[in-house]
């Protein structure tokens, strides 16, 4: 049952592995050129005292290097490679035997029905797994001086290509695509409705489940002008109506900021009207409508999760994420098992 498993799956985990080994192989060697650049900017020997210069300088000239392409190359490998294994893997792995009706014949040989799909979900699994883990073990170590410039591995887009989630939405994708196609037993609508599902848990983990897996901090306190590279808020943008669009930044360095409110004494979010002495066309640029907006006796309200809970949340999704695999396995068990002839 092995040997023919991996003969009918042999294409597609070469195809997969040789997309895996072709960017690994090209982040190792562009590697050595950008922590070349990440030294002699200084961004390697400072620690919380790194500069905006600093910082500035680095990206800057890193976009001169070919270590950039590769970045984003790695950055689309991690969030494509679940949906590939999904597709192609997951998907036809059981409605191709049922939609010829090979399956009958392996059944009649002795082998039971748990024994036969066990086969292929752990062969499956732990290529995918695997698969993964090498690709986001390369991304995340060639990306350390890219996250340290940046300082934002917990935002939604770059958590997700890091540490050791891809492993768990590898196994997901897998499941879940051996589970559709033994629902709908055809291999080309199952890899469509497994293609809309991946694309749906991607979008709907980091936008509603990943900010409540550990209950968000919560910070109010007098408005005052933080540091910055672009001014004292992270964002002040008047309209012509004489509102105020005012996002005041966070002393959190690496802080994944959920809301951010410049908020009056009765709560409710600060939009102004603008005094257009301070703050209009002509009154003297950002800097004097920035002071104008902190002499008007507001708060700052932010719900944001701290650079430091990283791991805790990478290892609460990563076992959520295959629990979840679990019961769909579980499901893919039962229905074999009950509704299959």
């Amino acid at each position: 049952m092995t040997w023919l498993t991996w003969r009918q799956f042999r294409t597609p985990v070469g195809l997969v592995t040789g997309m895996v080994a072709l960017v690994v192989v090209a982040l190792v060697v562009a590697r050595p050129a950008l922590m070349d650049l990440y030294r002699s900017t200084g961004l390697a020997s400072c620690t919380t005292d790194c500069t905006q210069e600093q910082v500035r300088d680095f990206l800057l000239r890193a976009d001169d290097l070919a270590a950039k392409p590769l970045f984003w190359a790695g950055f689309a490998a991690i969030y494509l490679i679940p949906a590939i294994i999904g597709i192609f893997w997951g998907a036809p792995m059981v409605a191709r035997e049922l939609e010829s009706g090979t399956f009958r014949l392996v059944w009649s040989q002795g082998i039971t029905r748990s024994r036969w799909l066990a086969v292929k979900l752990l062969a499956g699994a732990g290529a995918a797994m695997l698969a993964a883990g090498l690709l986001s073990l390369a991304v995340t170590w060639f990306s350390v001086p890219f996250d340290r410039a940046n300082d934002n591995r917990l935002i939604a887009e770059v958590f997700g290509a890091r540490g050791i989630v891809p492993i768990a939405y590898a196994a997901l994708a897998f499941v879940l695509g051996v589970l559709i196609g033994t629902v709908l037993r055809r291999t080309v609508p199952a890899m469509a409705v497994t293609l809309i599902l991946i694309a749906t848990v991607q979008v709907v983990m980091p936008t509603l489940v990943r900010p409540n897996l550990i209950p968000p901090k919560h910070y109010t306190g007098a408005l005052v002008a933080q540091t910055g590279l672009d001014g004292g808020f992270e964002e002040l943008m008047m309209s012509g109506d004489g509102s105020l669009h005012v996002i005041p930044r966070l002393a959190e360095p690496g802080a994944w900021v959920l809301s951010n409110r410049a908020v009056k004494a009765d709560g409710s979010t600060f939009t102004g009207p603008y005094d257009p002495a301070f703050c209009g066309r002509d009154a003297g640029g950002p800097r004097r409508c920035e002071e104008w907006v902190l002499s008007q006796n507001l708060h700052q309200d932010a719900k944001f999760q701290p650079a430091s809970r990283f791991w805790p949340l990478q290892w609460i999704e990563t076992a959520l994420i295959l629990v979840v695999s679990a019961l769909l396995a579980a499901l893919t068990f039962w229905w074999v098992r009950r509704r299959l002839s």
